[in-house]
């Protein structure tokens, strides 16, 4: 089943309480793509620079990722982040961000990724994303990421882009911003009354919401032993749910709940290392080992 992702494709700098990493591969997109590749193929669209590594495209391609929709900008400059981790590992600063060739990003899919069926709008403004809906008629399943800026600066927009996805992915910082409802269930069924079919409320080291008209539930995070770097966790999660998704080619209700818990597996993964490290040195037996011990810790 064809799984289309809109996103960014970034080069990090990542500073932590133990080690720093210099430029680094990064993106939502870029962490989504190989999160879902361990279940489907997935066709990418995001901009790089002329400065962004040749290795880095090579690596998602031999990931089986169609890049055919990632457009090098001549000249340009590829979309940096650097930040920096705090003790818990959980809060961050950002120390500088440079836009650069994402800040004027108009996505302009491929005619071959028209007819996905399955699309992730990753963070993104929600102009951007709503533009990629108006290029892909033949989708079945759209769910879309937000952040707390578009919230803030593009309320009317984004309002209008629920009205148009099936499903939304948003931190649990979000979901309050968003409805002004510091209890995360009264505030995961407001946002749910704006349009989507359904919400999931990523809560970090402490796992994910999910909330639709018939059933709300929690699943925990996997107990990871060691986190050395978060970035790109939240990423990674969508990319296994969405993945999974696409590969079962359904989203009832018990294809939703086994696609949450894969995503949480794989970004449990994802935060073992820097960047796309520990990623890199899994398969998908390692998932689903994983997702025996899981099973065995959510059942009593």
């Amino acid at each position: 089943m064809s799984l289309l992702v809109v996103g960014s494709v970034a080069i990090d700098s990542i500073q932590t309480p133990t080690e720093t990493r210099e430029n680094v591969l990064g993106g939502s997109a870029t962490y989504f793509s190989y999160a879902a590749s361990f279940f489907a193929p997935v066709k990418l669209v995001g901009v790089v620079g002329e400065d962004f590594p040749a290795e880095h495209v090579e690596l998602l391609r031999r990931r089986g990722i169609d890049t055919a929709g990632l457009h090098v900008v001549r000249g340009g400059k590829t979309f940096f982040w650097k930040g920096k981790y705090l003790p818990n590992m959980n809060d961050r600063e950002t120390l500088e961000v440079h836009l650069n060739v994402f800040g004027d990003f108009r996505p302009a899919l491929p005619d071959s990724f028209r007819q996905s069926e399955f699309i992730f709008l990753a963070n993104g403004s929600p102009v951007t994303q709503m533009s990629v809906l108006a290029q892909t008629p033949g989708a079945r399943l759209v769910v879309a990421d937000t952040m707390d800026l578009w919230i803030r600066e593009q309320h009317d927009e984004l309002m209008a882009l629920f009205k148009r996805i099936d499903g939304l992915v948003m931190n649990d910082s979000e979901a309050k911003l968003l409805t002004g409802d510091e209890n995360l269930v009264s505030a995961g069924h407001k946002v749910l009354a704006l349009g989507p079919r359904f919400v999931v409320i990523k809560k970090g080291e402490h796992g994910a919401m999910f909330f639709s008209q018939h059933e709300t539930y929690v699943l925990p995070a996997f107990p990871t032993a060691q986190v050395i770097d978060p970035t790109g966790a939240g990423d990674s999660f969508a990319g296994g749910m969405m993945g999974y998704l696409a590969a079962q080619r359904n989203f009832e209700p018990k294809t939703l709940k086994e696609a949450m818990a894969y995503g949480i597996l794989v970004a449990s993964f994802a935060v073992e290392d820097f960047s796309l490290e520990r990623l890199k040195r899994i398969d998908r037996s390692d998932l689903d080992l994983r997702m025996e011990q899981y099973r065995k810790m959510l059942s009593f």
